[in-house]
């Protein structure tokens, strides 16, 4: 199970980064938010992934 959860930490580390792009790209206050946002729900999910999993799961 660790390697999946590694791959759900890269995977959402790598959206964060695109969307961060985005966000430095964008030309509207509403892009900005909607990066924002996005940025926020991925950071929300990924602190989950880093809380880990439970303890059963480990091989």
């Amino acid at each position: 199970m660790s390697d999946v959860r590694d791959l759900l930490i890269r995977g959402s580390e790598k959206v964060i980064g695109h969307y961060r792009l985005l966000l430095a790209s964008a030309k509207t206050e509403s892009e900005r938010q909607l990066y924002r946002s996005r940025i926020e729900r991925e950071q929300r999910l990924l602190d989950k992934l880093l809380g880990g999993f439970p303890d059963r799961f480990a091989a």
